[in-house]
């Protein structure tokens, strides 16, 4: 499964590594433990998809390229109905890795965890493309602070703001193309807070 092989990679990463890297992966090992099953058994688990994502951050003094698996929980409530349309959304777990390619680089990679609630407008019956639109306001947890000596975040926890649009495929809308830009900050909880913007192509399957 995705997820197992992504968790793999960052543990044999780091562990090529010493001293501070070590630590970090011990620190977030049950949290990749604990995604891996979640991606391994979806239906013993209840989850209502699986997503991949890759991004690339448009910051100055930054070059990152963001590699994500997650999993979803659907909310299964229409929050908001008109005509064939309404809002209603997910819980969105996921596992990151920076690949960082900075100028002036602080480190080469960071590991990231994370949990958004996601706000999506959508059809109420999916026959053929249906599209949609979706924001939502998460929490992330870095492994380190910074990317580079100009691109620092001040803590390892921060917000995650994103907007998407998108469309479902399939007989069953199984199939989900999408497209988020989000931007990462800790909202000035503590300086320097100089956060960081993503373009993102998102793949998901829902079970």
């Amino acid at each position: 499964m995705p997820g197992i092989r992504l968790a793999s990679h960052f543990l044999l990463r780091y562990h090529c590594d010493t001293g501070k890297k070590e630590i970090i992966v011990n620190k977030f090992r049950p949290v990749i433990a604990a995604l891996a099953l979640l991606s391994a058994s979806p239906a013993a688990l209840a989850i209502d998809g699986v997503s991949f994502e890759y991004g690339d951050s448009d910051s100055s003094n930054s070059s990152v390229n963001l590699y994500r698996v997650g999993v979803q929980w659907d909310w299964n409530k229409k929050l908001i109905e008109a005509g064939n349309w309404h809002v209603g959304g997910y819980w969105d777990l996921n596992l990151g890795y920076w690949d960082n390619r900075s100028a002036a680089r602080t480190n080469s990679s960071i590991t990231e965890i994370g949990f958004t609630p996601v706000f999506r407008f959508q059809q109420n019956s999916i026959t053929g493309p249906s599209p949609y639109a979706e924001l939502g306001v998460g929490f992330h947890f870095l492994s380190t602070t910074s990317v580079s000596t100009e691109r620092q975040f001040g803590s390892s926890f921060q917000f995650g703001d994103l907007v998407g649009v998108g469309v479902r495929l399939g007989d069953k809308g199984q199939y989900d193309i999408g497209y988020r830009y989000e931007h990462l900050s800790n909202a000035g909880i503590k300086h320097p807070n100089q956060g960081i913007n993503f373009n993102q192509v998102r793949f998901q399957y829902h079970f």
